[in-house]
């Protein structure tokens, strides 16, 4: 059976490779991979080259250009802040839900303040009814839980910010 950390090592390296699916099988336990990266590339040709029949649209996203700017100026302002804070984040290695403790009836793996090692158990992401158990692959302090319990998660979301020691 896969860890979970060989399969985190499989998403990042299919990820940041040109190959659009993968499969693995080992002794019974079979993973599949596939990228979405057609649609990444269709919609690309069609920011970079405005079509005449659609000339409302560049009018649009003029209107909301200011707005997209305005909010991330207070992003960068945010990130700057925090960024004194912490210095690594724990990231969700898969789309699932997020869940702070490992039943409803027990506390959480983490609150702010704790102190965490590299093999520290974090939080649980729920994927496809399998329950996965998230290390926090770094050691320090955890300064900030940027999810609420049973939110949605996505792959590369921070979760946790992490003060190392």
């Amino acid at each position: 059976m896969l860890k979970v950390q060989e399969i985190r090592e499989l998403i990042k390296l299919i990820d940041e490779s040109h190959i659009d699916e993968f499969s693995y099988e080992t002794n019974g336990t079979k993973v599949s991979m596939k990228k979405n990266g057609g649609q990444i590339i269709t919609e690309t040709p069609t920011e970079t080259k405005p079509a005449t029949p659609q000339k409302p649209q560049p009018v649009q996203e003029e209107e909301l250009k200011p707005q997209e700017e305005v909010v991330e100026k207070k992003d960068q302002e945010t990130a700057a802040e925090q960024s004194s804070n912490y210095d690594q984040e724990i990231t969700s290695p898969m789309v699932g839900t997020f869940y702070q403790s490992p039943s409803p009836d027990q506390g959480a793996y983490v609150q702010v303040g704790d102190q965490v090692k590299q093999d520290s158990v974090v939080c649980i992401v729920e994927a496809m009814k399998l329950f996965n158990e998230i290390e926090a692959e770094v050691s320090g302090e955890v300064v900030e839980i940027l999810v609420k319990d049973g939110e949605l998660v996505e792959y590369g979301q921070p979760m946790f910010r992490v003060k190392t020691v």
